[in-house]
């Protein structure tokens, strides 16, 4: 499974990230490009400690249930369920929200295993600085196969 503790991997996400464009085209959701990478850059601002969102309650139900499924190695499904505290409904600007996204994956990337929160995540509750990586890369992917990207 890709992890953006990976150099490689953290690159290439960045570079599909890069080929968005206010026009692309959603294959699935609501968002636009500039707010899907708003959501991204809120969930990653997550990872790295930066927000610190409470447990959703339903999380402490199912979380534990489901996180090994969403940590499989197969990409995301459509339309998958999206916590309050990520939702992003105003309007955004494609290339502040990218260049923001860029920098917090550089972040997460170079800072590995030690940079990575210990807080809970907000559905799935505790996660190793890994499930964190491959979560992370898991949901980028989700967003960019989104646009195409």
């Amino acid at each position: 499974m890709k992890s953006l503790f990976d150099a490689t991997t953290a690159n290439e996400v960045k570079e599909r990230i890069g080929r968005l464009g206010p026009n692309s085209v959603r294959q699935w959701g609501k968002m636009n490009p500039a707010q899907a990478m708003a959501h991204c850059a809120i969930a990653m601002e997550s990872a790295v400690g930066d927000s610190l969102p409470p447990r959703m309650f339903v999380g402490w139900i199912l979380g534990p249930l489901v996180k090994s499924k969403a940590l499989k190695d197969e990409p995301m499904g459509r339309n998958a369920p999206t916590a309050k505290s990520l939702v992003v409904a105003d309007e955004r600007d494609l290339g502040k929200e990218r260049q923001r996204l860029c920098a917090l994956i550089d972040r997460f990337s170079a800072g590995g295993p030690q940079g990575c929160t210990k807080h809970p995540h907000t559905f799935f509750g505790p996660l190793t600085p890994d499930e964190w990586s491959r979560l992370m890369y898991k949901h980028l992917d989700h967003h960019l196969r989104q646009f195409g990207a």
